[in-house]
């Protein structure tokens, strides 16, 4: 029998939403949605189906963090004039 979280796991994993944009082009659009959310504006008006998918693929949401933690130590070690 399997645990409540990892039921859980399964049935997001099953049921994907019709607006997720998959691995694929999250992947492919992740750079220009880093640099929205690092510029301050919400990159979910822009790319929607890449804010669904991030919610449900916890290994692209590990890829967003990582880049933008790499996109905001960038811009604090190089501070604008």
């Amino acid at each position: 029998m399997i645990g409540d979280e990892a039921r859980a796991a399964l049935e997001r994993f099953v049921t994907t939403d019709p607006a997720d944009a998959g691995c694929a082009e999250t992947l492919e659009l992740l750079h220009a949605y880093v640099e929205l959310v690092a510029a301050g504006e919400n990159p979910e008006v822009r790319y929607p189906g890449v804010a669904v998918h991030l919610r449900s693929c916890g290994p692209c949401l590990d890829d967003y963090q990582g880049l933008l933690a790499v996109v905001r130590d960038a811009d604090a070690a190089d501070p604008p004039n």
